[in-house]
């Protein structure tokens, strides 16, 4: 999961479909390191109201458990 551009949103279909997945977080601050995120197959984020940019890890990772366990 990370703040990019080529994000996705993490109820998009193709994480859906995916037949297993990996769900990596970075902690709070400096995130995820580049190598990291480049390896990765997708780029996700958590779809927020305007001016709330991020989550801290816990809640994070609660949000993206609790949405991709409607496979």
């Amino acid at each position: 999961m990370a703040l990019r551009d080529d994000a996705i949103p993490i109820n998009d279909p193709a994480l859906k479909a995916a037949n297993r997945l990996a769900v990596v977080l970075g902690s709070e601050g400096p995130g995820l390191r580049e190598e990291t995120i480049v390896e990765s197959d997708y780029k996700v984020i958590i779809p927020m109201s305007n001016g709330v940019d991020s989550l801290n890890v816990a809640a994070a990772s609660a949000v993206a458990f609790w949405e991709l366990r409607k496979r």
